[in-house]
């Protein structure tokens, strides 16, 4: 018997693990722009939407996740029988290649195009060829993937093919080459913001459907997948603040002499000679980019992010200076999951989602008066009442406080601050303690507030003594949220190089 050898496969990049031990910095603070995938998920991503999949994850499902595949019919306009589900639409691709090009021959449109159609070529024993016309099976990457371009989609006859997995962001599909006998893979990865949970669709006729999936091994898309996905259905993407975040993003960059490809992706090519030399250059400041062969790529995220992108380019290509540090941290929990990012010292720009209107307005005041950046967003069981959501919110932004303080050496320590809010008054009284203290007399307090002030307290290790008084419960809270912020300001001062402390230590 002849022992198999190992083929030539896709590579995945290196971990943050792996690049942060390299440059000396955390895992967490190293920032994917490789992977064009949103920068946080889903707010339908939480715990409670694995709750049911959970409750029988001892179990088979036996309807081939038939919600998930009628959502995804109803979503595209067609026929439950026209979806097929797969673990990503890399699954299909491998799929694809092995039948209807098995020994035979694969091209793709562009001819430049996503590497995995030719390791699928590969796994199937095809050849690769130039000429669309001449293929077997033809791959059409529309939007590409890595430059970004929108290819027509052209007449062949072999096997279509086309790939769709940006989509979303160009605003068109060719769903109706459909009926021409074409197949059309889809994935929740990108725009959907999933793709750790690895779940992508093929949409083709129903007899094309049989084919794929009488090939296919049983249920290759997990339980907990499929609720993930089917809850994002619920709540279909909004991809229009990415797209103006893509165009702004790029305007950046030719700014500082980089000059992207259009794109109608979310993410941005830019051809160089020697992309690998600069993604190198980055990967100090936690931003970890892609290098090909003639080119650059970066993926698109949020404005936070990409700022950060922004600041190191500018350091290594024209000499600027960066910000200080962002500190990036997740809390999740079985009732919540949330996303911060803290600038301590910042210039005031603030962004609070996590659907508890009331406090995400309150932690936006505190962050503002304190002169801080922050974008803390995610989700919580808003549908059992406001407890977690607010305990977590005000715990995650007092764990990443807390961080960005380290040993609080070179800070002024204490901060105090009186805020007058109509008929009400506020007093704050902050100490970096590292001792976990709180007083809080707030009357009337609106429900929460006094408790999210413990929860800060507890988490950021401070000590912090709040006193509001007056009529309106809603300027009470507000009067002391933006008190609490002053005084922090205070207290997070440059103050020396030494730990204001005679024991040394905080």
């Amino acid at each position: 018997m002849t022992r198999p050898q190992p083929l030539e496969s896709y590579t995945w990049p290196a971990s943050n693990e792996e690049l942060a031990a390299r440059v000396g910095r955390r895992a967490s603070d190293m920032i994917r722009f490789d992977g064009n995938v949103p920068a946080a998920p889903p707010a339908s991503a939480r715990p409670a939407a694995l709750a049911r999949a959970l409750a029988d994850v001892n179990e088979y499902d036996r309807s081939r996740h038939e919600p998930l595949r009628r959502g995804i019919a109803a979503y595209h306009g067609l026929d439950v029988a026209q979806v097929a589900l797969g673990a990503g639409s890399d699954e299909f691709i491998v799929l694809l290649a092995r039948v209807f090009a098995e020994g035979g021959t694969v091209a793709t449109v562009p001819a430049r195009s996503y590497s995995m159609y030719r390791y699928a070529a590969i796994m199937a024993g095809a050849t690769m060829v130039e000429d669309p016309h001449s293929a077997d099976l033809v791959f059409v990457c529309r939007p590409n993937n890595p430059t970004g371009e929108l290819p027509d989609v052209p007449d062949v006859a072999g096997q279509l093919v086309i790939d769709e997995a940006y989509a979303d962001y160009a605003g068109v599909d060719a769903l109706a080459r459909i009926e021409d006998g074409a197949i059309i893979l889809r994935t929740f990865s990108k725009a959907f913001g999933l793709a750790g949970a690895r779940v992508g669709y093929a949409l083709a006729s129903p007899e094309t459907i049989d084919v794929i999936a009488s090939r296919q091994a049983p249920l290759s898309v997990s339980t907990l997948s499929a609720a993930l996905a089917l809850a994002a259905l619920a709540t279909p993407p909004d991809v229009s603040g990415q797209v103006a975040e893509r165009e702004r993003l790029a305007r950046e960059l030719v700014g500082l002499g980089l000059v992207p490809l259009p794109s109608f992706t979310n993410f941005l090519y830019v051809p160089m000679d020697n992309p690998v030399e600069l993604v190198e250059r980055l990967l100090p400041y936690g931003v970890v980019t892609r290098a090909f062969v003639g080119g650059w790529r970066v993926s698109v995220r949020d404005e936070v992010d990409d700022d950060i992108l922004l600041d190191a380019l500018r350091a290594e290509l024209a000499g600027g200076t960066t910000a200080s540090e962002l500190v990036r941290h997740r809390r999740a929990t079985a009732e919540t999951i949330l996303t911060v990012r803290l600038r301590p010292r910042g210039e005031g720009r603030v962004f609070v989602s996590t659907g508890e209107g009331f406090y995400d307005h309150m932690l936006s005041q505190l962050a503002f008066h304190g002169g801080m950046d922050l974008r803390l967003e995610g989700v919580g069981d808003l549908e059992t009442g406001d407890h977690h959501t607010v305990e977590d919110m005000m715990r995650a932004f007092g764990e990443a406080l807390d961080r960005a303080l380290g040993d609080r050496r070179g800070l002024a320590r204490y901060g105090e601050a009186r805020v007058p809010m109509d008929e009400a008054i506020a007093h704050a009284v902050v100490d970096l303690s590292g001792r976990a203290v709180a007083e809080i007399a707030i009357d009337p307090d609106p429900g929460m507030a006094t408790h999210a002030f413990e929860s800060l307290a507890q988490t950021a290790r401070i000590t912090l003594h709040v006193t509001a008084s007056g009529r309106n419960a809603h300027h009470v809270a507000e009067a002391a949220f933006k008190a609490v912020g002053r005084a922090l300001a205070v207290a997070i001062a440059p103050s020396g190089n030494l730990v204001r402390s005679t024991k040394g230590s905080l």
